[in-house]
């Protein structure tokens, strides 16, 4: 990277990683915004640029959700950037159609261009058709079909120059209906836990929300389990560093995936940081 203030477009297929390559880029303390009209980068850039304290690293997500013949303009809005004084940056993630499939599939997520009334594989053809321009322009293209988190985390910070060799931790959750994560190091069972879901009130939300977190944090159940876990992980994953290993991902499970072990994941992860470990980042299967 230069010495100039960034700019990260972060563009590519959909279910590609996308979501992954702007949540390590904002945990790396890059400014993000995710699904910006095209035609807006230089204002995007203006308008931070204006605030007092400018940040020198930004990153924004780009995809087949803009207009389309905005998409075809970006090398002249780039260009726009980089008279602002920026070093833009365009990665485009790709993965191989099969395995988009099979991501559909597992996280039951609609396409984007699905609205169209197409079959999920004329979706994703066309989805590749509309962006092959763009994958012609980029500074980097990052095939994450063979990639699980971790390695996608590692691959956005080593196309970018942002790499280090501190051990990775990514803390996970699931539903145990949709059985356990292949590539998990550590599994934690929360359904012994009070279930915000049956709570009208609590059901629709989630363990991201604050709502669900006060509850959790007022049960007696969670404040064991949470305490038992902290200090077994805080005795264990510091043992974990080695020079072969590279990252340790953390699961937690529950019914549905969405409330218990999505706050567990959360909480977990702050207090990870809280310890003094860097790289640390959170994905939510079932909401993700």
């Amino acid at each position: 990277m230069s010495d100039l203030p960034t700019l990260v477009v972060v563009t590519g297929m959909s279910g590609s990683g996308k979501s992954v390559a702007l949540a390590t880029l904002e945990d790396l303390g890059y400014y993000c915004t995710d699904n910006l009209p095209a035609d807006l980068l230089p204002d995007f850039v203006r308008s931070v640029g204006r605030e007092a304290e400018t940040p020198q690293k930004l990153a924004v997500g780009i995809d087949v959700r803009n207009r389309h013949q905005h998409l075809s303009r970006i090398p002249r809005w780039l260009s726009a950037v980089g008279a602002l004084g920026f070093d833009p940056r365009l990665v485009f993630f790709d993965t191989a159609d099969p395995v988009l499939i099979k991501r559909y599939a597992e996280t039951r997520r609609r396409h984007p261009l699905s609205h169209r009334g197409l079959s999920l594989a004329d979706a994703i053809a066309q989805e590749r058709q509309i962006l092959r321009p763009l994958r012609m322009l980029a500074d980097a293209v990052i095939d994450t079909s063979e990639l699980n988190v971790h390695q996608m985390r590692r691959r956005v910070t080593t196309e970018l120059g942002l790499g280090d060799s501190e051990l990775s931790l990514l803390f996970e959750s699931f539903a145990y209906r949709r059985g356990v994560p292949g590539d998990a190091d550590f599994v934690f069972d929360a359904r012994g836990l009070p279930n915000p879901h049956w709570e009208p009130r609590l059901r629709p939300l989630s363990g991201r929300d604050p709502e669900v977190s006060e509850y959790l944090d007022h049960s007696a159940e969670f404040g064991e389990y949470f305490a038992q876990v902290a200090g077994f992980l805080d005795t264990w994953l510091p043992r974990m560093r080695s020079g072969t290993r590279s990252y340790v991902t953390v699961a937690f499970g529950c019914s549905g995936g969405r409330h218990r072990s999505v706050y567990l994941a959360e909480k977990l992860a702050a207090h990870a940081r809280d310890r003094g470990w860097e790289d640390v980042a959170t994905y939510h299967r079932e909401l993700d």
